[in-house]
């Protein structure tokens, strides 16, 4: 391959750790010279044996007066030796011919690799972490010359190592050298014990959906399971103290979220439902939504959430005929040092498309594909294909684009309008035929039979209007007895009254035998409606003898009235009942 790395010598290396976030990263600029006689291709960067579990990413670009192209280098990692460490083989854009040099800046990004010390903190006190690293350019290659930059949250630091000589501490940075002529592989451990009440937030489980719809939109889901990764909270927590002192140093409060600029129709919720206390500002090249919790986080708490948001497709989705692609990112920016321990994201595709292919971003090699799986929503025949992708340890430096293309038929967009067509169509004329047919065996002679039972039910209601109209003659009749006390008049006025009602008697009694053939129940409600009137006319009769005794002088007058209004109370009772049983025909 044209290499001789060997021969490759570091001159100068300037190396700055960033240990202000519960992230420490390294940005390690690299100056190196071919001293060989053959072309090298591949500059290997080595992490060192403490450091080989704890490294989240690792990045190169060309640095220069003359380097236009600031793009990722490929970099591939290479076996491990347990006491070397690992190797990470970074492609040179140029063959490095020999005494040339170039300069690299490397980007590496530790997890996990701060230890709370101490590991339990109280509600108000400061938290304090521990870090160990190597004071010397950790290279298989010599170094000619090297510094190390250490860049502190605050000021106060309880203790760091202050060999090898020469150290410096100013404010907030402690500097490391210079060193000079740094063999290869050379290891000197430094620790440093400062205070840090930056977030210390990791996303333990991150479910990312994207559904995408030919109609011109993409819908995406976040559902987030996040806690707290700094010194644990020791004894009780007093929210009184959190609102009255604001001392909380390590607790997380709030945090920021950043969406696509196109991002709409945005939610956040959580188990009990919307969280009102979030929100959003629109900015020129992204939506901005501020998440606070609804409990701030203190060590080994956690909280969950759902966020979620529409975007139009035309600024994602692009197609030639019908070939489309679909380019996205495949993560968000969660919050500032993010570190996403383990995300999954689904990407449903339109139905009915084939050929499907993914393309992760070049410089993304961690990504796992999983088997596709198929997802039916509303009006779905065969289902969605659904791409399924996971991804650990993912972090800022993370989020890229990724690629999906296929093949999808236009003519397929018709599929779920004109299934909603021939659906509502199919059920009129099912409603239509229904409406036609007759399924009664004896559908005529029911007709009859109801046509018979509601003649009679009509003269039923005529003989009541007849019996009612008798009723209130006869109460006119009492009425003018009591004034005029004319018994002879009374008593055949009384008689007449009740011949005609024994009449319309006999008419109901003959209307219940013919019904009886047709319909068992209607004779029951006439037979009902005969008992009723007989009580009724039973308590007329009461009505009449109390009258007359009080005409005759027997019974005092209230007496009298008590009676009759008692006897009335009944009467009105009957016709309630006799209504209800008309009214049900």
């Amino acid at each position: 391959m044209g290499q001789e790395q060997e021969h490759l010598v570091n001159t100068k290396v300037e190396r700055t750790l960033d240990l202000v976030s519960h992230l420490p990263k390294e940005i390690i600029s690299v100056t190196f010279e071919n001293r060989g006689t053959k072309s090298a291709r591949y500059y290997d960067y080595c992490v060192e044996p403490q450091h080989v579990n704890d490294v989240g990413y690792v990045g190169a670009i060309v640095r220069g007066k003359n380097s236009g192209d600031q793009t990722n280098l490929p970099i591939k990692q290479e076996t491990t030796d347990k006491t070397k460490g690992t190797i990470y083989r970074i492609e040179l854009p140029n063959d490095l011919r020999s005494s040339q040099t170039i300069t690299l800046e490397i980007e590496v990004v530790h997890i996990n690799a701060l230890r709370m010390l101490p590991t339990e903190i109280v509600q108000h006190e400061r938290q304090l972490v521990l870090y160990k690293t190597n004071a010397y350019y950790y290279s298989k290659y010599s170094t000619q010359t090297q510094k190390t930059i250490v860049t502190l949250p605050t000021d106060r630091a309880e203790s760091y190592t202050q060999t090898p000589k020469p150290v410096a501490k100013n404010e907030q940075t402690i500097t490391y050298g210079p060193y000079e002529n740094v063999a290869a592989l050379t290891r000197n451990e430094i620790s440093l014990h400062y205070e840090n009440n930056n977030p210390f937030l990791t996303v333990n489980n991150m479910k990312r959906w994207i559904e995408v719809s030919h109609w011109g939109n993409i819908a995406v889901e976040e559902t987030i399971e996040m806690y707290h990764s700094g010194a644990k909270l020791k004894g009780p927590f007093s929210r009184l103290d959190f609102q009255r002192q604001q001392n909380s140093y390590s607790a997380v409060k709030t945090f920021k979220t950043s969406l696509p600029a196109a991002a709409k129709d945005i939610y956040y919720r959580d188990e009990i439902g919307n969280v009102s206390t979030s929100s959003v500002r629109e900015m020129h090249d992204q939506v901005e939504i501020e998440i606070r919790p609804r409990f701030p986080l203190y060590g080994g708490w956690n909280t969950y959430y759902v966020l979620g948001y529409n975007v139009p497709s035309y600024q994602y989705l692009f197609n030639k005929g019908n070939q489309y692609i679909l380019k996205m990112r495949l993560i968000d920016h969660v919050y500032d040092d993010q570190l996403l321990e383990q995300v999954t994201i689904k990407i449903v595709l339109p139905e009915y498309v084939h050929n499907i292919e993914f393309y992760p971003s070049m410089h993304d090699t961690d990504i796992k594909r999983l088997r596709n799986e198929k997802h039916y929503t509303y009006l779905d025949t065969i289902g969605r294909s659904v791409i399924v992708i996971t991804k650990r340890n993912a972090l800022f430096q993370h989020i890229q684009d990724f690629e999906i293309h296929y093949t999808f038929d236009k003519i397929m967009l018709l599929h779920e309008p004109m299934l909603i067509i021939c659906s509502l169509f199919g059920l009129f004329c099912f409603v239509i035929i229904l409406n036609r047919l007759n399924f009664s065996i004896n559908h005529e002679e029911n007709n009859e039979i109801r046509i018979r039972i509601k003649g009679i039910w009509n003269q039923l209601m005529e003989h009541n209007i007849k019996r009612t109209s008798f009723y209130q003659k006869l109460d006119e009749l009492l009425n003018t007895f009591k004034t005029n006390k004319d018994l002879k008049i009374y008593n055949e006025q009384r008689k007449k009254f009740e011949n005609e009602l024994k009449r319309i008697e006999q008419n109901f009694n003959n209307l219940q035998t013919k019904i009886k053939a047709d319909s068992v129940e209607t004779a029951e409600k006439i037979a009902e409606f005969q008992q009723l009137d007989a009580e009724q006319r039973k308590i007329t009769q009461l009505l009449c003898g109390n009258t007359e005794k009080l005409v005759n002088g027997k019974i005092k007058k209230q007496a009298h009235g008590d009676e009759e209004q008692n006897l009335r109370l009944k009467i009105r009772d009957i016709n309630t009942r006799i209504s209800t049983i008309l009214n049900q025909y």
